[in-house]
């Protein structure tokens, strides 16, 4: 067993880019005082029966810098999608014209601009915790070979490698807060 033993890499750098998709779309969702169709992202709207994203029931347009429109296809579902914006903690008060959602943006405060880059921060410690965990993972086949035969020079190898992954996508994380942040204190 001991030659045989090989960690699949690919997979853990798979899994850990995995995690900081999943950063950058939560990161997307943040309001920045900029109009952006993917902060509506997080939104669902209970739609017939079931909870839905919200660019699955209107089309999401932003005309200007600082407006966000939903042509909502079905008007049933006006309320419910005004609703579920109302609910979103975006702190966006919405705005009807018949079938047409608008959301104007307001100019975020210092207060605001903190809060939002303390909840990006918490964003990138998930983040850092997943790829962590992976790592975990990984050190974990490691030991398993290891006790069934792995030489520990070969060990030492996998544990620096699964180690360098690890520390390669904590700075990706840590570059990617940053200029989240940076963008959301830009006045």
């Amino acid at each position: 067993m001991s030659d045989d033993f090989e960690l699949d890499t690919d997979d853990l750098t798979r899994r850990m880019e995995g995690a900081i998709a999943n950063l950058r779309v939560e990161l997307a969702s943040l309001r920045t005082g900029r109009a952006s169709g993917s902060m509506l992202e997080p939104v669902m709207v209970d739609a017939y029966g079931s909870m839905t994203p919200i660019n699955q029931v209107g089309t999401v347009n932003v005309p200007e810098p600082r407006m966000v429109t939903i042509n909502v296809w079905d008007k049933g579902l006006v309320g419910k999608v005004e609703k579920a914006i109302r609910e979103s903690g975006l702190g966006i008060n919405p705005q009807l014209n018949g079938t047409i959602i608008m959301l104007p943006i307001p100019e975020l405060n210092e207060e605001r601009r903190r809060e939002l880059t303390k909840v990006a921060g918490q964003y990138a410690e998930s983040a850092r915790v997943a790829i962590r965990n992976l790592r975990r993972d990984g050190m974990d086949q490691i030991k398993k070979a290891k006790s069934d035969g792995l030489s520990e020079d070969d060990q030492k190898f996998w544990e620096a490698t699964v180690q360098e992954v690890t520390d390669l996508h904590i700075k990706l994380v840590d570059e990617t807060v940053e200029t989240k942040q940076a963008e959301i204190m830009q006045v």
